[in-house]
């Protein structure tokens, strides 16, 4: 009875397209993937302040529903920041104080606007 086993035949041209296919699909991403990135403060500022922006409302999932505002996830995530700021004071880059300044400060701004609703238009005939 002949051996009716398959045999595996790998050749070199399977293996030439396969890495072909590989780096064709490498070329098509923007970079290398948030799990390849070096981990450092910018990114971890970032992260944080993504959650805080969600929880401020106006993001779309990726169903195409609106994500509801939560105010105090916001409010949650605001306040990390904040204890991140204190916590690394004297210890950030110009540029790292700067990111992280700058991204409190607006979003310190967005949770005020939130809170008290939208402003009202001044009255007509008022100079501002």
């Amino acid at each position: 009875m002949p051996d009716e086993t398959p045999k595996l035949h790998i050749d070199d041209d399977w293996k030439n397209q396969a890495a072909a296919e590989k780096a064709r699909l490498a070329e098509k991403t923007d970079g290398p993937s948030r799990a390849t990135q070096e981990a450092n403060i910018a990114g971890l500022i970032q992260l944080i302040a993504m959650q805080a922006v969600v929880g401020l409302g106006g993001m779309v999932a990726p169903g195409g529903q609106e994500i509801p505002p939560n105010l105090a996830l916001a409010k949650h995530h605001i306040d990390i920041l904040s204890v991140l700021e204190k916590k690394t004071a004297g210890n950030l880059t110009p540029d790292e104080k700067r990111l992280l300044d700058t991204t409190l400060h607006q979003l310190r701004m967005a949770y005020v606007d939130a809170v008290q609703g939208p402003s009202a238009p001044p009255p007509a005939g008022v100079n501002m």
